[in-house]
Formats: structure tokens, sequence, C-alpha cells
């Protein structure tokens, strides 16, 4: 393998890794808010029980997701030095953000929020939660922006006396319009994760302590995390159809990709559920097909006209170097070398599907959920169990193949139209590159086997045990100084 080969692996892995840990992150401390939030409101332990519990769990993924979003902007520099150097002017200026905002806010409310109980006041308490929450939208807003450039350059000029891009708008970059579709849908995501692990975990906690008086609470746990589910799915079914149709307009091979879609449909382009075609892709075995979907998806018409994979081949180069030479930017950033315009098609058709595929399964499964919970039942079936430790994972893998469909549907693009992926990576050997490497994958595993370790701890553990039957002791347990252990 080249160093750009070894580069792109190494940036997928650890980016993929990294994405399993934001969005439970983001829906996590929303959820965590909300119980404890609904405890203020009604005094009812069990909501502070399950505050206490699912933040621990938060806190693990937190502590994860830290250490492993560091990695992120240091290979930057490590693997991508030439990007670094051309668009490090605008990339960095979200990301600075994010650093400096939305992680400090991030930071610091949850320090309060672990080491406050009981000494500072619960109003303000809870309200450090909310704020946590924020800072992970603001960080995940700073974030995407910079990506949301790299999908949909804006806001930027070349300087030809320097060589590199500079900053013209910023406001521009945060308020692309790829942005302001891409943030709702993956916010949307990160609430169906949320809200898929907590009900997950409290369908398997319903099971551990069926016929206990604990099992009411993990039962409410469990219609909770379904209600937030089914809400989260209807937010990103609305959210991915907006942003099916701008990614049409802006990267039409990337919607093309999506569909393995290589002739042009002047109307009704269908959208196929499920294809078996040749080892090439350009023809089909079998196939199952709802009829116009795919140019509703696209155009938001029925009747409206999807631009096929061999078509774009033909137009799209004319018009992105056309663009790349009215903005000034060198050939050699803006051609392919090897004049290869599409993506991945199998690559990009699969993951388009078990995107939508497992986020669908979810909201499914969070219907079932509600049923065989409903009118206080607290039994479940032996399935439901197996579903309990499964449903968790559905919300986080499709976000996974969410992002692989959105990083690998732009190429051969870094800087969609401007700059080739092949263009930005260091002049480094592969060797340099296959250690660093092999040594992040390592590292990576390892953190991947404490990170289970811990969560599978804790959530056997379960939460706490319960206050006396009175309720008194739920007052002063807040109150009262408690003991610095992993959370208080």
């Amino acid at each position: 393998m080249s160093n750009l080969d070894l580069a792109r692996w190494q940036f997928a892995i650890t980016t993929v890794y990294h994405f399993l840990f934001v969005p439970i992150t983001i829906g996590l401390s929303a959820m965590v808010a909300g119980f404890e939030t609904q405890w203020l409101r009604k005094r009812n332990p069990e909501m502070l029980r399950l505050a206490k519990f699912f933040g621990k769990l938060l806190l693990i993924n937190f502590a994860l997701g830290l250490v492993t979003g560091i990695v992120q902007e240091f290979q930057f520099g490590m693997n991508w030095s030439a990007y670094s150097r051309f668009y490090g002017d605008i990339f960095g200026a979200p990301l600075a953000f994010e650093a400096l905002l939305a992680f400090f806010l991030e930071s610091t409310f949850l320090g309060i929020w672990i080491f406050g109980w009981g000494r500072i006041p619960e109003k303000l308490h809870a309200a450090c939660m909310w704020l946590v929450h924020i800072g992970t939208l603001l960080s995940a807003y700073f974030i995407l922006a910079a990506n949301s450039f790299m999908q949909h350059p804006v806001g930027w000029k070349y300087n030809p006396t320097t060589g590199r891009a500079e900053l013209t708008d910023f406001v521009a970059v945060l308020m692309n319009k790829v942005q302001l579709v891409t943030f709702p849908h993956v916010i949307a995501s990160a609430y169906l994760v949320g809200g898929g692990v907590v009900m997950g975990v409290g369908l398997w906690l319903l099971h551990k302590h069926r016929g206990t008086k604990d099992s009411q609470m993990y039962r409410k746990a469990a219609r909770i995390g379904a209600v937030v589910t089914l809400i989260a799915g209807v937010g990103v079914a609305v959210s991915g159809d907006i942003q099916g149709k701008i990614m049409t307009e802006v990267q039409p091979m990337k919607m093309a990709a999506a569909e393995a879609l290589y002739t042009t449909q002047n109307s009704c382009a269908p959208f196929s559920l499920f294809t078996v075609g040749s080892l090439n892709g350009q023809s089909e075995k079998a196939s199952v097909k709802v009829p116009c979907a795919l140019s509703f998806l696209a155009t938001g018409s029925i009747n409206g006209k999807v631009d096929g994979i061999n078509d774009l081949k033909k137009s799209l180069p004319a018009q992105l170097q056309r663009q790349a030479r009215a903005d000034g930017i060198p050939a050699q950033y803006s051609q392919p070398a090897d004049a290869v315009y599409t993506p991945n098609i199998p690559l990009a058709y699969w993951s388009f599907r078990l995107m939508i595929g497992v986020g669908m399964a979810s909201t499914v499964v969070a219907l079932g959920v509600l049923w065989i919970t409903r009118k206080g039942r607290t039994t479940l079936a032996k399935p439901w169990v197996w579903v309990g430790i499964l449903v968790p994972l559905l919300p986080v893998f499709g976000n996974s193949f969410g992002w692989i469909f959105t990083e690998t549907g732009r190429q051969p693009w870094l800087v969609y139209g401007v700059m080739t992926t092949a263009t930005g990576v260091s002049n480094v050997g592969a060797a340099t590159v296959l250690t660093s490497m092999v040594v992040y994958t390592l590292l990576y595993a390892a953190l991947a086997v404490v990170e289970i370790k811990l969560f599978l701890d804790y959530t056997r553990r379960g939460a706490d045990p319960a206050p006396p039957e009175d309720g008194s002791a739920s007052d002063s347990e807040h109150d009262a100084p408690a003991p610095v252990s992993f959370v208080y």
C-alpha cells in the first residue's frame, strides 16, 4: 500500500472508532439531564437513581471519546499536512472554536456535575448537565461546519501569492447550506442513539430485576428510551430527506453512487431496497425497488430527474474544473491524477442502505418495547432480553455507516471539486504511516476492551439501591456531602 492508502485507512479506523462515542455522549447527556430535571419536578426518587446510573455510563463513554478525539486533530498534521497547509486557516477556525468554547463548556460543567452532588443547589446541579449537553451540541456544530466545508466549500478564496486558501467569510462557513441540513440530521441520530442505549439497558435490567421493586423503574427507563427513539427516528427520517435533496444539488455523483444509478432517469426513478449486481456493479441480477422513491428523495418530486453515473462522468469533470479555474486553484490540486471522478460504488450503495436499515430497525424495536411494557407489564419473553442487548448497537452502527457513506461518497475529493485526496497527504513514507496506524489500532483495541468491560460492569450493577419507603432520604441523599468515588 502507498502512504495515501495507509493514511486513508488510518483516518477511517480512528474516525469510525471515535464516532462510536460521540452520538452516545450527545444523546445520553440529554437523557441524564432529563432524568434529573424530572426528579426536581416530581421528586420521584426513581428518576434520581436513573440520572445517577446513566450518568456513570455517560462518564465512561465521555472519557473514551475524549481520548480518541485528540488523535483526530493530531493526524491532520501528521498524515494530511499538505491539506492542513492549504486549507488550515479555514478548516482550523471551527476546530479552534470547538476546542476553546464547546469542549471547555462540556468538560467544565461535567466536572462540576460529578463533584457537585450535595455541594451546590439542586437546580444549579441539574443545569450543569444541561450545559454539558449544550456543549456537546456546540461541539458537534463546529465539527460539522468544518466537515461541511469539505463537502461544499464556501466563504474562502485562493491566494496565489501564498499558495494557500484564505477565509473570507466565517459566517458563510458556519451557515453553509450543507451544514444546516447535516447538523439536525446528526443530532437527531445522536438522540436516536441515546434513546436506544437507555431503552436497551432498561430492557436488560428489567429482565434481570423482574419480580423486584426495581422492575417498575427499569420499565420506565425502557419506555422513556423507546419514546425518545421513536421521536428521534422521525427526526432522522425528515432531516435525512432534506439532506438528500441538498446532497443531490451539491454532489450529484454521491446520490448516483448511493443508488448505483448508472443511467440517468428522467422521471420516477426507483429506489432499490436490495440489489444483487455484477462484480463491476454495472448490471443487476435481482432487485427489489420502490417506484419513484429515488426521484422524491433526490428532488422532492416523483417526476424529478436523477442523473446517472455514466452521464455525470461526462459532464462533471468539465464543470468542476471550470469552477476550479474560476477560483484560481492550481490544476495539480483540482484534477484527479487518474481522471476517476466516481467513489467506490458498492461501498456507497451498501453503507447508505445499512445506515437507513439499522436506523429504521431501532424505531421498529421501540414500538415493540412500548407494546410489551404496556399497562405496567414487567415480564419479558426471552427474545426481548437479546433485543435489549442488541438495540443500543443498531443506532450506533447506523451512525457509523452514515459517516462512511458521507466521507467515501465524496471521493476522490478531499475538498469537493477543488482539492483531491491524493494531493492532501503528507510527504512521508508508507512505513511511517503504517507504524502510527498499527500503534493507534492496537491502542484503540485496548481502549475498546476497557470501554466494554467498564460499560458492562456498571450496567450489571444497575442503579443505586432504592431509598427508604418514606422517601425522606431522597432529599437528604442529594443534599448531604457524598464521598468522591468513580462519579460522586
